[in-house]
Parts: structure tokens; sequence; C-alpha cells
């Protein structure tokens, strides 16, 4: 596993980063679509298959809280003690406790007045200080008897999008295991439905200006990548066959307000497609660009 330097440039959270993920899928399911029968998400135009940027964000909350679980995931989680010292929290996480419980505690810990027409920003910067998802992603805060607005997140994540057209398998099972009581048959049928190879592509941005008011950190951002590198190894799944990270390209700005056209940034990646029907990563060519004057490129992966 590559080790992430909080000190290298593309850790640096008062300068912009744009970035490149490529991902591929093998013989599974990367994001089922629950309106059509948990079938892969495609693009019926196209037929590009489809991983939302909620499902790719999810993978990085769930990496960040097998590090840190323990801290605020409960309304009565133990406060880290430094006011200044920031938490890493996962505040959408499915901990059985409702959101506003946890805003609530944050304001009961500020001995906030209860107040649902005003954003209270003491509340907000709490928050903010104690969750990391909402540092990085931002999150709506308005929803109880405590108002703390909404916090704009500073890094974006665009839907994945497969390189070529894919065609969705849906697979006939048999199990021996019967649902119902009193039935005479042997065995059922079940669905499972699956790419048989795609390799995806999603873009991510990163705002210093959200970043200074958010609070982001060298080491929020060293974790981020650390959490993109490692989301598939933590996530494995028998739906979700064999998912594995293929490249992660950070461009890094000289400047806050960056020094090139983003997707003239990404138009330095290529992806050609080598052989088809595609079954491998083998089977693509990436190809790298030098940046432009003012960033600088970093491949973290491969």
């Amino acid at each position: 596993m590559r080790t992430i330097d909080a000190h290298a440039a593309y850790c640096n959270p008062e300068v912009r980063h744009d970035f490149v993920i490529l991902f591929d899928v093998r013989d599974g399911n990367p994001n089922g679509d629950p309106d059509a029968g948990n079938l892969p998400r495609v693009d019926p135009e196209t037929m590009q298959g489809i991983v939302t940027d909620v499902c790719l964000k999810r993978k990085i909350r769930n990496y960040v809280d097998l590090h840190y679980g323990d801290q605020y995931n409960s309304v009565d989680a133990q406060d880290l003690g430094d006011p200044h010292q920031v938490g890493y929290g996962i505040f959408v996480r499915d901990s059985g406790v409702a959101l506003n419980a946890k805003i609530r505690a944050a304001a009961e810990s500020l001995s906030a007045a209860k107040e649902t027409k005003k954003a209270n920003p003491d509340i907000r910067a709490e928050l903010c200080r104690r969750y990391y998802d909402i540092r990085l992603f931002g999150a709506v805060l308005s929803t109880g008897d405590y108002n703390a607005g909404q916090v704009r997140g500073p890094v974006q994540l665009t839907f994945a999008r497969s390189i070529d057209p894919v065609a969705p398998l849906d697979l006939s099972i048999t199990r021996v295991a019967i649902t119902k009581e009193g039935e005479s048959k042997e065995t059922e049928m079940g669905r499972k439905p699956i790419v048989p190879y795609a390799l995806y592509r999603a873009h991510g941005f990163f705002s210093p200006a959200l970043a200074n008011a958010t609070g982001v950190t060298r080491d929020d951002l060293r974790l981020l990548w650390e959490a993109i590198l490692q989301m598939f190894e933590h996530d494995r799944s028998a739906a979700r066959g064999e998912m594995t990270l293929r490249g992660l390209y950070v461009f890094t700005h000289d400047s806050a307000l960056g020094n090139a056209h983003t997707h003239e940034l990404f138009d330095r990646i290529s992806v050609r497609r080598l052989h088809t029907p595609p079954r491998a990563f083998s089977n693509y060519s990436v190809e790298v660009g030098m940046p432009p004057q003012g960033v600088t490129l970093h491949t973290l992966c491969p």
C-alpha cells in the first residue's frame, strides 16, 4: 500500500486539486438501481454503466469509519477534549442514531438555544469539527430543533461512467434454503445481476475556499486519498464481484483559484480500448499527458 505523506503538495488544503479515479468491476454489480430490480445502473441511450457519487462517498465514509468508528457515532460519545482538535466521526452513517440527535448533541455541548429559523454558525462549526464527512462533503444541518444551516463541501465527485457500453446479465441461481414453512419443494430460484467487465471513470474536485470554511486540514486530505486508494479493499461483497482501483491521478494547482481549466486537465488522462470485448484492465491503455504550467500531476495509483 502506498504511503500518503501529509506534507506532500497534493495534501495542501490551500490550493485547488482536480482528480481522476479509474476503477473496474468483474462479474459483479457495482451499484444496483432499486427502481430497476437492482440491475446495474446504465445510461439507456449509450448503455454506459453508471456508479453514483453517493455510492463512492459511501465507500470513503466506510473506510474512515473503520479507523475512527468510536468518534461521535452515538449521542453520548466521548468528546475529544481539545475544542481545537478535529474529529473523524461520520455524520451520514448507518448507526441507528438520527441525524437530528447528532445536531442536538453538538448544540447542547455549546449550550445553544433552540432556533429553527436562523442558522447558528457556532453549531455549524462544531459539527464541522466533529465530523469528517461534513468537513469534506458538506451536509444539510437545518432539519431539527437546532438550525445549523447548510455546509457546502469542498470535495465533490461526479457519477462514474464506464469507458465502453456494458451488457448487464441477469443470471438465474438456485438455492436449497426454502423461504416458507410447509413447502415440499427442495430448491428455489433466484436472480443475480452482474456486469461481466467494465472500466469506470469518475472525476473529483477540491475547492480551497470551501475547505477554509469547513476547516479541512492536511491530514483530512491525506485520509481522503488513502480512503480512495483502499475503498474497494474493505468493501468486498459477493454481489459486487471484483472491484479494483486502477488509477488515481491528482492535478495540483499552484494557486487557490487554479492555473488551468478542469476539462483541459482531465483530457490529459486518455483511456483507449485495445481489445473487444474488454474483459480485463489489460485490454485498455491509459495514456497520461504532461500538465500545463502551474499544475503538477501526482499519480497515486498505479
